[in-house]
Protein backbone atom coordinates (compact mmCIF):
# COMPACT_ATOMS: atom_id res chain seq x y z
CA UNK A 1 0.00 0.00 0.00
CA UNK A 2 1.29 3.55 -0.01
CA UNK A 3 2.13 5.57 2.38
CA UNK A 4 -0.41 7.95 3.06
CA UNK A 5 1.43 11.68 3.04
CA UNK A 6 1.82 13.57 6.30
CA UNK A 7 2.62 16.71 5.37
CA UNK A 8 1.44 19.10 2.60
CA UNK A 9 2.04 22.92 1.33
CA UNK A 10 -0.01 26.16 2.57
CA UNK A 11 0.29 29.72 0.73
CA UNK A 12 1.84 32.32 3.52
CA UNK A 13 -0.29 35.13 1.84
CA UNK A 14 -3.99 33.06 1.11
CA UNK A 15 -3.63 29.37 2.92
CA UNK A 16 -4.30 27.65 -0.42
CA UNK A 17 -3.15 23.99 -0.20
CA UNK A 18 -1.51 22.03 -2.10
CA UNK A 19 -0.37 18.09 -2.44
CA UNK A 20 3.13 19.97 -4.20
CA UNK A 21 5.22 23.03 -3.94
CA UNK A 22 4.00 25.35 -6.73
CA UNK A 23 6.18 29.13 -7.71
CA UNK A 24 3.36 30.52 -7.65
CA UNK A 25 -0.21 30.31 -5.67
CA UNK A 26 -3.09 29.63 -8.30
CA UNK A 27 -5.32 31.49 -5.64
CA UNK A 28 -3.91 34.91 -4.87
CA UNK A 29 -1.23 34.70 -7.58
CA UNK A 30 2.10 35.31 -5.43
CA UNK A 31 5.21 34.23 -5.76
CA UNK A 32 7.22 31.84 -3.95
CA UNK A 33 4.79 31.74 -0.75
CA UNK A 34 4.49 27.68 -0.39
CA UNK A 35 6.12 26.20 2.87
CA UNK A 36 5.75 22.70 3.96
CA UNK A 37 4.43 21.67 6.76
CA UNK A 38 2.37 18.90 8.38
CA UNK A 39 -1.28 17.56 7.51
CA UNK A 40 -3.79 18.54 10.72
CA UNK A 41 -5.46 15.78 11.24
CA UNK A 42 -9.29 16.77 12.12
CA UNK A 43 -10.72 15.33 14.90
CA UNK A 44 -14.28 14.59 16.80
CA UNK A 45 -14.51 17.56 19.36
CA UNK A 46 -14.27 16.21 23.20
CA UNK A 47 -16.75 17.32 25.70
CA UNK A 48 -16.48 20.61 27.48
CA UNK A 49 -15.14 21.92 24.11
CA UNK A 50 -17.13 25.19 22.70
CA UNK A 51 -18.12 24.03 19.48
CA UNK A 52 -20.41 25.84 16.70
CA UNK A 53 -22.16 22.68 15.30
CA UNK A 54 -25.20 22.88 17.37
CA UNK A 55 -28.09 22.89 15.39
CA UNK A 56 -29.66 26.49 15.18
CA UNK A 57 -33.13 27.42 13.52
CA UNK A 58 -33.20 29.99 11.13
CA UNK A 59 -34.91 33.35 12.14
CA UNK A 60 -36.77 36.47 10.26
CA UNK A 61 -34.91 39.64 10.31
CA UNK A 62 -37.70 40.99 12.29
CA UNK A 63 -37.10 38.71 15.29
CA UNK A 64 -33.34 39.95 15.25
CA UNK A 65 -33.08 42.86 18.28
CA UNK A 66 -29.99 44.82 18.22
CA UNK A 67 -29.80 47.06 21.68
CA UNK A 68 -27.08 49.84 22.25
CA UNK A 69 -26.08 48.26 24.97
CA UNK A 70 -24.21 45.49 22.73
CA UNK A 71 -21.44 48.18 22.16
CA UNK A 72 -19.13 49.10 24.99
CA UNK A 73 -16.93 52.70 25.41
CA UNK A 74 -13.08 51.46 25.76
CA UNK A 75 -12.84 54.78 27.41
CA UNK A 76 -10.83 56.51 24.74
CA UNK A 77 -12.77 58.67 22.25
CA UNK A 78 -10.07 57.87 19.69
CA UNK A 79 -10.19 54.13 19.77
CA UNK A 80 -14.86 54.30 19.81
CA UNK A 81 -14.11 56.32 16.61
CA UNK A 82 -12.17 53.96 14.89
CA UNK A 83 -14.42 50.97 16.06
CA UNK A 84 -17.15 52.08 15.17
CA UNK A 85 -19.12 53.87 18.20
CA UNK A 86 -17.16 51.16 20.66
CA UNK A 87 -16.43 47.39 21.36
CA UNK A 88 -19.37 45.31 20.07
CA UNK A 89 -19.60 41.89 22.21
CA UNK A 90 -18.51 38.58 20.23
CA UNK A 91 -16.63 40.21 18.37
CA UNK A 92 -13.03 39.00 16.81
CA UNK A 93 -10.28 42.32 16.73
CA UNK A 94 -7.09 41.72 15.14
CA UNK A 95 -4.38 44.56 16.38
CA UNK A 96 -1.11 44.88 14.15
CA UNK A 97 2.10 47.16 13.99
CA UNK A 98 5.53 47.09 14.34
CA UNK A 99 7.23 46.13 17.36
CA UNK A 100 7.72 48.74 20.25
CA UNK A 101 4.60 50.82 18.49
CA UNK A 102 2.40 50.50 21.54
CA UNK A 103 0.02 47.93 20.78
CA UNK A 104 0.47 45.87 24.33
CA UNK A 105 0.16 49.04 25.96
CA UNK A 106 -2.91 50.80 24.71
CA UNK A 107 -4.38 47.04 25.26
CA UNK A 108 -3.44 46.93 29.11
CA UNK A 109 -4.65 50.59 29.10
CA UNK A 110 -7.97 50.01 27.81
CA UNK A 111 -8.33 46.79 29.93
CA UNK A 112 -7.83 49.10 32.48
CA UNK A 113 -10.83 51.46 31.62
CA UNK A 114 -12.77 48.29 31.24
CA UNK A 115 -12.32 46.52 34.48
CA UNK A 116 -12.90 50.13 35.78
CA UNK A 117 -16.37 50.11 34.45
CA UNK A 118 -17.93 46.54 35.12
CA UNK A 119 -16.79 44.50 32.49
CA UNK A 120 -14.28 41.07 33.25
CA UNK A 121 -11.12 41.49 31.87
CA UNK A 122 -8.79 38.26 30.88
CA UNK A 123 -5.18 39.69 29.66
CA UNK A 124 -3.30 36.55 27.95
CA UNK A 125 0.15 36.98 27.52
CA UNK A 126 3.01 34.18 25.39
CA UNK A 127 5.59 37.07 25.09
CA UNK A 128 6.20 38.21 28.65
CA UNK A 129 6.03 37.26 32.24
CA UNK A 130 3.70 38.58 35.17
CA UNK A 131 6.16 40.86 36.74
CA UNK A 132 7.30 42.46 33.11
CA UNK A 133 3.09 42.99 32.67
CA UNK A 134 2.93 44.66 36.21
CA UNK A 135 5.84 47.04 35.45
CA UNK A 136 4.25 48.18 32.30
CA UNK A 137 0.75 48.10 34.33
CA UNK A 138 2.74 50.15 37.45
CA UNK A 139 3.73 52.91 34.84
CA UNK A 140 -0.11 53.63 33.23
CA UNK A 141 -1.82 54.00 36.30
CA UNK A 142 -3.82 52.01 39.35
CA UNK A 143 -5.70 49.20 37.79
CA UNK A 144 -9.00 48.14 39.81
CA UNK A 145 -11.81 46.21 38.49
CA UNK A 146 -11.99 42.38 38.16
CA UNK A 147 -8.52 42.12 35.59
CA UNK A 148 -7.01 39.05 35.46
CA UNK A 149 -3.33 37.95 33.70
CA UNK A 150 -2.35 34.64 32.93
CA UNK A 151 0.99 34.01 31.02
CA UNK A 152 0.55 30.99 28.39
CA UNK A 153 0.60 30.13 24.83
CA UNK A 154 -1.24 26.22 24.76
CA UNK A 155 -4.62 26.93 22.96
CA UNK A 156 -6.25 24.21 24.96
CA UNK A 157 -5.41 25.23 28.27
CA UNK A 158 -6.60 28.95 27.39
CA UNK A 159 -10.15 27.71 26.18
CA UNK A 160 -10.26 25.63 29.56
CA UNK A 161 -9.52 29.03 31.29
CA UNK A 162 -11.66 30.92 29.23
CA UNK A 163 -15.19 28.38 30.24
CA UNK A 164 -13.76 28.89 33.95
CA UNK A 165 -13.49 32.18 34.66
CA UNK A 166 -16.20 32.97 31.70
CA UNK A 167 -14.68 36.98 31.42
CA UNK A 168 -16.57 39.69 28.81
CA UNK A 169 -12.94 40.40 27.22
CA UNK A 170 -9.79 38.31 26.31
CA UNK A 171 -6.68 39.73 25.33
CA UNK A 172 -4.55 37.54 22.92
CA UNK A 173 -0.81 38.58 22.94
CA UNK A 174 0.02 37.30 20.38
CA UNK A 175 -1.44 35.20 18.34
CA UNK A 176 2.14 33.95 16.51
CA UNK A 177 2.96 32.34 19.65
CA UNK A 178 0.05 30.71 20.57
CA UNK A 179 -0.56 26.75 19.40
CA UNK A 180 -2.11 23.78 19.52
CA UNK A 181 -0.91 20.04 20.50
CA UNK A 182 -2.59 18.23 17.81
CA UNK A 183 -0.90 20.14 15.07
CA UNK A 184 2.79 19.51 15.13
CA UNK A 185 4.26 22.74 12.93
CA UNK A 186 6.05 25.58 15.43
CA UNK A 187 4.44 28.16 16.53
CA UNK A 188 3.71 31.03 14.08
CA UNK A 189 3.70 28.95 11.03
CA UNK A 190 0.81 28.72 8.74
CA UNK A 191 -1.16 26.15 10.13
CA UNK A 192 -0.84 27.12 13.77
CA UNK A 193 -1.84 30.80 12.99
CA UNK A 194 -5.15 29.81 11.22
CA UNK A 195 -5.73 26.95 13.16
CA UNK A 196 -5.54 29.02 16.50
CA UNK A 197 -8.07 32.14 14.96
CA UNK A 198 -10.14 29.67 14.38
CA UNK A 199 -10.34 28.06 17.96
CA UNK A 200 -10.85 32.07 18.68
CA UNK A 201 -13.13 32.71 16.93
CA UNK A 202 -15.46 29.82 18.10
CA UNK A 203 -15.21 31.11 21.24
CA UNK A 204 -15.90 34.88 20.84
CA UNK A 205 -18.68 33.68 18.30
CA UNK A 206 -20.14 30.87 20.59
CA UNK A 207 -19.68 32.49 24.09
CA UNK A 208 -20.31 36.39 22.97
CA UNK A 209 -17.10 36.87 24.19
CA UNK A 210 -14.72 40.14 22.86
CA UNK A 211 -11.66 39.27 22.07
CA UNK A 212 -8.39 41.32 21.10
CA UNK A 213 -5.52 39.23 19.26
CA UNK A 214 -2.18 41.17 18.61
CA UNK A 215 -0.29 40.01 15.91
CA UNK A 216 2.97 40.89 14.03
CA UNK A 217 3.96 42.44 10.88
CA UNK A 218 6.05 41.76 8.78
CA UNK A 219 9.38 44.16 6.83
CA UNK A 220 6.41 45.21 4.25
CA UNK A 221 4.27 46.17 7.00
CA UNK A 222 1.32 43.74 6.98
CA UNK A 223 -0.19 41.21 9.48
CA UNK A 224 2.33 38.22 9.68
CA UNK A 225 0.52 34.85 9.11
CA UNK A 226 -1.96 34.10 6.47
CA UNK A 227 -3.90 36.37 4.61
CA UNK A 228 -6.60 34.39 5.29
CA UNK A 229 -6.67 35.51 9.06
CA UNK A 230 -7.76 38.62 7.96
CA UNK A 231 -10.55 37.60 6.43
CA UNK A 232 -11.50 35.62 9.58
CA UNK A 233 -11.87 38.53 11.79
CA UNK A 234 -14.60 41.15 12.22
CA UNK A 235 -12.13 44.27 12.24
CA UNK A 236 -8.16 44.77 11.34
CA UNK A 237 -6.29 47.80 12.95
CA UNK A 238 -3.00 49.14 12.07
CA UNK A 239 -0.75 51.10 14.49
CA UNK A 240 1.28 53.36 12.19
CA UNK A 241 4.21 55.70 13.16
CA UNK A 242 7.78 55.97 13.85
CA UNK A 243 8.62 54.35 17.23
CA UNK A 244 10.76 56.91 17.68
CA UNK A 245 8.26 59.94 17.59
CA UNK A 246 5.75 60.21 20.05
CA UNK A 247 2.82 60.14 18.13
CA UNK A 248 0.67 57.20 16.90
CA UNK A 249 -2.13 56.54 14.60
CA UNK A 250 -4.28 53.89 14.48
CA UNK A 251 -6.13 53.07 11.31
CA UNK A 252 -8.77 50.56 10.78
CA UNK A 253 -8.36 48.32 7.64
CA UNK A 254 -11.36 45.87 8.06
CA UNK A 255 -14.25 47.10 10.21
CA UNK A 256 -17.85 45.01 10.06
CA UNK A 257 -19.48 47.43 12.46
CA UNK A 258 -18.36 50.61 11.43
CA UNK A 259 -16.45 52.61 8.69
CA UNK A 260 -12.80 51.90 7.36
CA UNK A 261 -11.96 55.69 6.93
CA UNK A 262 -11.68 56.85 9.98
CA UNK A 263 -8.19 56.86 12.37
CA UNK A 264 -7.40 57.70 15.85
CA UNK A 265 -4.26 59.35 16.67
CA UNK A 266 -2.31 59.12 20.23
CA UNK A 267 0.58 60.52 22.06
CA UNK A 268 3.19 57.98 23.94
CA UNK A 269 4.16 59.74 27.19
CA UNK A 270 6.37 58.32 30.20
CA UNK A 271 2.93 57.30 31.84
CA UNK A 272 1.41 55.36 28.58
CA UNK A 273 -0.69 56.43 25.74
CA UNK A 274 -2.83 59.37 25.58
CA UNK A 275 -5.19 60.30 22.97
CA UNK A 276 -4.94 63.54 20.73
CA UNK A 277 -8.37 65.16 20.35
CA UNK A 278 -7.04 68.09 18.27
CA UNK A 279 -4.88 66.55 15.60
CA UNK A 280 -4.48 69.78 14.31
CA UNK A 281 -3.17 71.77 16.53
CA UNK A 282 -0.47 69.05 17.28
CA UNK A 283 1.02 68.62 13.60
CA UNK A 284 1.41 72.56 13.55
CA UNK A 285 3.67 72.80 16.58
CA UNK A 286 6.89 74.37 16.07
CA UNK A 287 6.01 76.15 12.82
CA UNK A 288 8.89 78.30 11.47
CA UNK A 289 8.22 82.35 11.27
CA UNK A 290 8.18 83.93 7.65
CA UNK A 291 10.38 80.84 5.71
CA UNK A 292 9.96 80.19 2.59
CA UNK A 293 8.25 76.57 1.08
CA UNK A 294 6.24 76.26 4.01
CA UNK A 295 2.03 75.73 3.01
CA UNK A 296 -0.22 74.67 5.46
CA UNK A 297 -2.80 72.41 3.82
CA UNK A 298 -5.98 70.34 5.07
CA UNK A 299 -6.02 66.18 4.47
CA UNK A 300 -8.96 64.11 5.42
CA UNK A 301 -8.96 61.52 7.30
CA UNK A 302 -12.46 59.67 6.94
CA UNK A 303 -14.45 62.17 8.53
CA UNK A 304 -11.86 64.24 9.90
CA UNK A 305 -9.64 67.27 8.81
CA UNK A 306 -6.36 67.17 9.66
CA UNK A 307 -4.24 70.42 9.43
CA UNK A 308 -0.48 69.57 8.04
CA UNK A 309 2.29 71.91 7.31
CA UNK A 310 3.62 70.86 3.86
CA UNK A 311 7.50 71.99 3.76
CA UNK A 312 9.28 72.18 0.26
CA UNK A 313 13.35 73.09 -0.33
CA UNK A 314 14.46 73.87 -4.20
CA UNK A 315 18.22 74.05 -4.52
CA UNK A 316 20.33 74.06 -7.37
CA UNK A 317 21.91 70.72 -8.37
CA UNK A 318 25.35 69.96 -8.98
CA UNK A 319 24.47 66.88 -10.79
CA UNK A 320 23.77 65.99 -14.42
CA UNK A 321 20.10 64.99 -13.25
CA UNK A 322 18.33 66.53 -10.35
CA UNK A 323 17.92 64.90 -7.08
CA UNK A 324 14.32 64.18 -5.61
CA UNK A 325 12.97 63.20 -1.98
CA UNK A 326 9.58 62.38 -0.84
CA UNK A 327 9.28 62.34 2.80
CA UNK A 328 5.60 61.49 3.89
CA UNK A 329 4.00 61.95 0.61
CA UNK A 330 3.98 59.73 -2.77
CA UNK A 331 7.39 60.41 -4.84
CA UNK A 332 5.88 59.95 -8.19
CA UNK A 333 3.20 62.17 -7.17
CA UNK A 334 6.00 65.20 -6.73
CA UNK A 335 7.61 64.33 -10.07
CA UNK A 336 3.98 64.86 -11.68
CA UNK A 337 3.51 67.90 -9.72
CA UNK A 338 7.11 69.66 -11.19
CA UNK A 339 6.46 68.73 -14.65
CA UNK A 340 3.55 70.80 -14.30
CA UNK A 341 4.85 73.11 -12.92
CA UNK A 342 8.16 73.14 -15.60
CA UNK A 343 5.84 72.34 -18.78
CA UNK A 344 2.13 74.81 -17.56
CA UNK A 345 4.03 77.52 -15.96
CA UNK A 346 7.32 77.50 -17.26
CA UNK A 347 9.85 77.17 -14.31
CA UNK A 348 12.99 75.03 -14.99
CA UNK A 349 12.47 72.60 -12.52
CA UNK A 350 14.98 70.40 -14.22
CA UNK A 351 17.83 72.60 -12.78
CA UNK A 352 17.09 72.36 -9.02
CA UNK A 353 17.10 69.60 -6.32
CA UNK A 354 13.47 69.84 -5.03
CA UNK A 355 13.05 67.97 -1.14
CA UNK A 356 8.84 67.71 -0.11
CA UNK A 357 8.88 66.88 3.31
CA UNK A 358 5.23 66.58 5.67
CA UNK A 359 6.10 67.81 9.25
CA UNK A 360 5.81 65.61 11.70
CA UNK A 361 6.26 62.57 9.98
CA UNK A 362 2.56 62.08 9.10
CA UNK A 363 2.14 59.91 5.83
CA UNK A 364 -0.51 61.53 3.40
CA UNK A 365 -1.31 60.46 -0.09
CA UNK A 366 -5.00 62.48 -0.62
CA UNK A 367 -4.67 64.40 -4.13
CA UNK A 368 -6.20 67.76 -2.20
CA UNK A 369 -2.52 68.32 -1.47
CA UNK A 370 -1.11 69.01 -4.23
CA UNK A 371 -1.71 72.51 -4.61
CA UNK A 372 0.01 72.51 -1.19
CA UNK A 373 3.16 71.14 -2.74
CA UNK A 374 3.34 73.15 -5.49
CA UNK A 375 2.89 76.02 -3.75
CA UNK A 376 5.34 74.92 -1.25
CA UNK A 377 7.93 74.11 -4.40
CA UNK A 378 7.05 77.92 -6.12
CA UNK A 379 7.76 79.74 -2.53
CA UNK A 380 11.11 77.90 -2.18
CA UNK A 381 12.35 78.48 -5.82
CA UNK A 382 11.37 81.94 -5.60
CA UNK A 383 12.52 82.02 -1.86
CA UNK A 384 9.08 84.64 -0.87
CA UNK A 385 7.65 83.20 2.56
CA UNK A 386 3.74 83.17 2.84
CA UNK A 387 1.63 84.45 5.09
CA UNK A 388 1.34 81.78 7.98
CA UNK A 389 -2.40 82.82 8.52
CA UNK A 390 -3.02 81.14 5.07
CA UNK A 391 -4.22 77.38 4.33
CA UNK A 392 -3.92 75.70 0.81
CA UNK A 393 -5.83 73.04 -0.41
CA UNK A 394 -7.17 71.61 -3.95
CA UNK A 395 -6.64 68.62 -6.55
CA UNK A 396 -3.82 69.67 -9.64
CA UNK A 397 -4.78 68.26 -12.76
CA UNK A 398 -2.17 66.99 -15.78
CA UNK A 399 -3.23 70.39 -17.46
CA UNK A 400 -2.70 72.63 -14.29
CA UNK A 401 -6.53 72.88 -13.35
CA UNK A 402 -7.19 73.08 -9.91
CA UNK A 403 -9.97 70.50 -9.26
CA UNK A 404 -12.44 69.98 -6.79
CA UNK A 405 -11.95 67.62 -2.98
CA UNK A 406 -14.38 66.40 -1.22
CA UNK A 407 -15.90 67.76 2.09
CA UNK A 408 -14.13 71.49 1.65
CA UNK A 409 -16.57 72.96 3.74
CA UNK A 410 -15.44 70.56 6.68
CA UNK A 411 -11.83 72.03 6.16
CA UNK A 412 -12.24 75.50 5.99
CA UNK A 413 -14.36 74.80 9.50
CA UNK A 414 -11.35 73.30 10.64
CA UNK A 415 -8.80 76.30 9.36
CA UNK A 416 -11.49 78.74 11.12
CA UNK A 417 -10.92 76.91 14.62
CA UNK A 418 -7.31 77.18 14.53
CA UNK A 419 -7.25 81.07 13.52
CA UNK A 420 -6.21 80.92 9.88
CA UNK A 421 -7.58 84.38 7.68
CA UNK A 422 -7.38 83.48 4.32
CA UNK A 423 -8.00 80.20 2.61
CA UNK A 424 -7.06 79.18 -1.23
CA UNK A 425 -9.22 76.85 -2.29
CA UNK A 426 -10.42 75.73 -6.09
CA UNK A 427 -13.64 77.60 -7.47
CA UNK A 428 -15.60 74.72 -7.90
CA UNK A 429 -15.70 74.30 -3.82
CA UNK A 430 -16.41 77.90 -3.10
CA UNK A 431 -19.73 78.04 -5.14
CA UNK A 432 -20.83 75.19 -2.59
CA UNK A 433 -19.20 76.64 0.90
CA UNK A 434 -21.22 79.71 2.77
CA UNK A 435 -19.87 82.79 3.30
CA UNK A 436 -18.14 83.42 6.35
CA UNK A 437 -16.85 86.59 8.04
CA UNK A 438 -13.70 85.14 9.96
CA UNK A 439 -11.87 83.99 7.01
CA UNK A 440 -11.25 84.96 3.25
CA UNK A 441 -11.93 82.69 0.66
CA UNK A 442 -10.13 82.84 -2.90
CA UNK A 443 -11.03 80.60 -5.38
CA UNK A 444 -8.75 79.43 -8.30
CA UNK A 445 -9.20 77.19 -11.66
CA UNK A 446 -5.49 76.94 -12.39
CA UNK A 447 -2.25 76.56 -10.80
CA UNK A 448 -0.93 79.70 -12.32
CA UNK A 449 -3.76 81.65 -10.99
CA UNK A 450 -2.62 80.30 -7.35
CA UNK A 451 1.16 81.12 -7.75
CA UNK A 452 -0.45 84.97 -9.16
CA UNK A 453 -2.23 84.88 -5.90
CA UNK A 454 0.57 84.40 -3.25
Amino acid sequence: MAKAKTTAFFCKECGYESAKWMGQCPACKEWNTFVEEPIVKKESSPSGKIRLTERRKPVALSEISIEEKDRVSTGYQELDRVLGGGVVGGSLVLVGGDPGIGKSTLLLQVCRNLAANGQKVLYISGEESLKQIKLRANRIGAVTGQLLFLCETSLETIQETIRETKPDVVIIDSIQTMFREEIASAPGSVSQVRESTNLLMQIAKGEGITIFIVGHVTKEGVVAGPRVLEHMVDTVLYFEGDRHASYRILRGVKNRFGSTNEIGVFEMREQGLVEVENPSEFMLEGRPEDASGAIVACAMEGTRPILLEVQALVAQTNLGIPRRTAAGTDYNRVNLLMAVLERRCHYEMGRYDAYVNIAGGMKMNEPALDLAIVMALVSSLKDRPVSPKTIVFGEVGLSGEVRAVSMAEQRVNEAIKLGFDTCILPQICLEKIKKNDKIRLIGVRSVREAIGIL
